[in-house]
């Protein structure tokens, strides 16, 4: 007999992030999350979000033994602003056993009810920077350090249940130029002469804070009319860049200014951390953190975690501006190719953004609803 309980106590939330790390330890292609990341996104005392956000966990149990987790959350600022009555679910991980999955489902659906809700979504997180959207394609692919991995058969339980496709994210692999391209020079330069913009790198992690905030409200006025999508708030901005500080190379990280000197656009790259992660299997001690610090400094692969430019300074040759000075860096750190990280397939202008390089469309995600 299947058993769903609420995670309630440092045991149970302990297993509720334990739980993918051993479902998945013989699967070549799962990365985990940070151990100490998910169990914190959860706690009400470190992550802000839950000034406006409301969240649950469960574990499913038989015969004593865990076969499944999932995390619910409601975000009262988008249902207010959108007038929804959504109840998310996140974080679900389940043996091949619908009536597991069932469970799971039900468990989440019967607190979102009793909070007033009327429509399940999901896998999606609190924010656009949580983990979201269930793998349907690209099983046979090495997962990135930020997105989740699923089975196959977490789709084909979500849609025997009766959930259906509510918007679909692609992945590229993106081959890195072995030279830089006139036309990136061409842009670059008209950005720089014909509108005054200045590019900007660091030299040391404290003068983040100089550019941080302007460049999260870059953030939440380019991506706000994206699926899922809100502005977040100068706490959880704090909570977002703590956790940036950490592990950000400032190599891979562009300001740009316009000519009054305020930051119009940024762009975050990261070396790529899955196989140093999943050698440590999320853990920071004793050994993740220099596994971490090392792969920052010899790498390949590279994450393009987000590139955001101001509404009212798109098609100016500002994207131009930072290829023109990453691609080179790029090169001579002898990067082969980038992760895209999880794309709206209905935002062609990021997708056409790719169409001058060398790319293959690799993975596809999905985030399902159903009436509740």
């Amino acid at each position: 007999m299947i058993q769903v309980k609420e995670v309630k106590n440092f045991r149970d939330s302990w297993r509720f992030t334990e739980f993918p790390n051993k479902l998945y330890r013989h699967v070549e292609q799962f990365v985990p999350a940070l151990s100490l990341d998910e169990r914190h996104v959860f706690d009400i005392n470190q992550n802000p979000v839950h000034e406006y956000c409301e969240s649950i966990r469960f574990l499913a149990f038989e015969d004593k033994k865990i076969v499944g987790r999932i995390g619910g959350i409601i975000n009262h600022k988008i249902n207010d602003h959108f007038n929804k009555k959504e109840v998310r679910f996140t974080r679900i991980d389940m043996i091949d056993d619908i009536e597991v999955t069932k469970a799971l489902i039900e468990a989440v659906a019967a607190w979102g009810k009793s909070k007033g809700m009327d429509q399940m979504i999901g896998p999606i997180g609190f924010t656009d920077l949580d983990r979201q959207g269930m793998l349907i394609e690209g099983f046979d692919q090495l997962n990135m350090f930020i997105t989740i991995y699923n089975h196959p058969y977490y789709k084909e339980h979500l849609e025997t249940l009766g959930f259906l496709k509510d918007v679909d994210w692609v992945e590229k692999k993106i081959m890195w130029p072995t030279e830089l391209p006139d036309k990136v020079k061409r842009g670059a330069e008209i950005s720089r002469k014909r509108y005054g913009y200045q590019l900007i790198k660091l030299n040391r992690k404290k003068d983040l804070y100089k550019y941080a905030y302007d460049a999260f409200d870059v953030y939440n006025v380019a991506f706000q009319s994206l699926y899922g999508f809100f502005p977040i708030t100068r706490k959880v901005m704090d909570y977002y860049i703590k956790q940036m500080i950490l592990l950000v190379d400032l190599n891979y990280l562009w300001f740009v200014l316009d000519k009054d000197g305020k930051v119009v656009a940024i762009t975050i790259i990261m070396p790529s951390l899955a196989i140093p992660n999943k050698k440590s299997n999320g853990k920071i001690f004793p050994l993740g953190w220099w596994r971490l610090l090392r792969a920052s400094k010899h790498h390949d692969v590279v994450d393009l975690y987000f590139i955001a430019v101001s509404p009212e300074h798109q098609n100016r040759g500002i994207i131009a501006l930072m290829w023109e000075d990453c691609i080179p860096f790029g090169i001579s750190r002898g990067i082969k190719y980038a992760e895209s990280g999880p794309e709206l397939e209905g935002n062609l202008q990021m997708q056409n953004q790719w169409k001058d390089f060398a790319f293959e469309d690799h993975k596809r995600r999905r985030c399902y609803t159903k009436p509740i």
